[in-house]
């Protein structure tokens, strides 16, 4: 099995030890540590990539670094890192990945909440940044946190394998433009004016506008640790249920949850008439629906050898969750 040069998840102590059991860390205990270890670092990388240089332009850096560490919880900048992680990438490469994927979906919810799209207020409990400055500023961000991205998937730093940069450049391509993430946006804009989409249309519109970037995040982590086609593809069914999971259990929070707890208005998805999984399975329907999504997804990590212990319990995190 790979080792890991980095933010290796803490081991239960061997029954020779001292401690007594009750001492040892859940393995939950385990996933939520990795998980607090592994957003600091991502945020503290974050942190760094706009500098203010002194500059009349520099308000634009300056909204950037705002909508990349105004919060959030690092879903995909997380799975490309314990993908990574597993498959022995060290340390600054697997961050480069993360952070890439963190941006590009930063510049996704700069663009999801200004007015022509979602004409969002808050994000996070926060203002959004088209609030903060002004619309034309808020395009700009996004477009360039967009750049930003495949700026890091690019740099020779994250691979010194051209081949391996390249891969990873399409891939995020592919998952972020009309095949992925946009044309998800533009199908979810179409369903608030043609209601009805059927069930296949609505997993459709929900893969593509969450799930494909989700996935890929997974897949970025084995591109980088160039792992073989068969775990790929393995990871590759896996990450395609935990992206459906993750956006069924968005549409369930959008329905259930406060916005003082979410961090965003709530009801919107119902107010607008919009095409999702409770329209067809109803609340408890769409809730066994992304829970045997999750189900599924650990099913299909068992033909891997190497470490899947917090891909496991990120598709329990990912149904579980209340924000």
């Amino acid at each position: 099995m790979p080792s890991s040069t980095f933010g290796s998840l803490p081991q239960p102590q061997s029954p020779g030890n001292a401690s007594s059991e009750s001492d040892q860390p859940s393995p939950q205990q385990i996933f939520e540590s990795a998980m607090a270890d592994g957003v600091e670092r991502i945020n503290q990388t974050l942190a760094t990539l706009c500098p203010d240089e002194g500059l009349t332009e520099d308000q634009l850096p300056g909204a950037m670094r705002f909508a990349l560490t105004c919060g959030g919880k690092r879903v995909r900048g997380l799975l490309a890192l314990e993908t990574a992680k597993a498959y022995g990438v060290g340390e600054t490469r697997a961050l480069q990945v993360a952070c890439a994927l963190e941006a590009l979906h930063a510049y996704s919810l700069v663009h999801d909440d200004l007015p022509a799209m979602d004409n969002a207020d808050t994000r996070r409990g926060l203002p959004t940044l088209h609030v903060q400055h002004n619309e034309a500023t808020a395009i700009l961000a996004g477009d360039a946190l967009q750049a930003l991205a495949f700026q890091l998937l690019a740099d020779p730093t994250t691979a010194p394998q051209g081949e391996v940069r390249a891969e990873l450049c399409l891939g995020l391509a592919l998952a972020s433009g009309y095949q992925g993430m946009c044309g998800g946006q533009m199908l979810d804009m179409i369903a608030e004016t043609q209601p009805g989409f059927d069930r296949l249309t609505t997993r459709r519109l929900q893969a593509r506008k969450t799930g494909a970037l989700i996935a890929f995040a997974v897949e970025a982590g084995a591109i980088l640790g160039q792992a073989s086609a068969e775990d790929r593809q393995a990871l590759r069914k896996y990450a395609d249920r935990l992206g459906l999971c993750f956006q069924i259990t968005d549409d369930l929070l959008d329905a259930r949850a406060d916005a003082q707890t979410l961090g965003k208005p709530t009801g919107q998805d119902a107010a607008k008439g919009k095409a999702t999984f409770i329209t067809h399975y109803g609340l408890e329907g769409a809730e066994a629906k992304a829970q045997d999504l999750a189900r599924e997804a650990k099913l299909c990590l068992a033909p891997l050898s190497v470490e899947t212990h917090f891909l496991l319990h990120m598709a329990d995190f990912v149904f579980e969750r209340s924000f």
